[in-house]
């Protein structure tokens, strides 16, 4: 199964709009003047950051946060729904399993794109 990185940074912007963050800036709206590469955030050396923007490592965090948020809230209604609690449905619980999982799924396919992206530029040759 083959995702692409575009759809999978979708589904991330998706998620944090769901769960009420602010979705950074996308890497195709930053202006190529200010920002290296169009990484919001990532300027050249020497160059201060401009107030308001999210650094690439702030979006990554706010992201992994997302992922780590959905897989607790899941694990809370699995454990709800396993002791009987009412309004713990069936329904709600492999909703909430089906996102988690998905959501993870995307930061696995991002993790190994970057990975993936990091040892072509070490591989580089100079």
């Amino acid at each position: 199964m083959s995702y692409s990185v575009d759809s999978v940074l979708s589904q991330i912007r998706s998620y944090q709009t769901q769960m009420g963050q602010a979705v950074p800036p996308r890497v195709a709206d930053a202006p190529r003047g200010d920002a290296i590469g169009g990484l919001a955030g990532v300027g050249a050396p020497g160059q201060a950051q401009q107030p308001g923007r999210a650094s690439f490592g702030e979006t990554l965090r706010g992201a992994m946060e997302g992922v780590n948020n959905a897989q607790q809230r899941t694990g809370e209604l699995v454990r709800a729904f396993e002791l009987g609690e009412p309004g713990a449905d069936l329904a709600k619980v492999m909703v909430a399993a089906q996102q988690s999982q998905v959501a993870f799924r995307a930061t696995v396919e991002v993790r190994n794109r970057l990975v993936q992206a990091y040892q072509d530029v070490m591989n580089m040759p100079l």
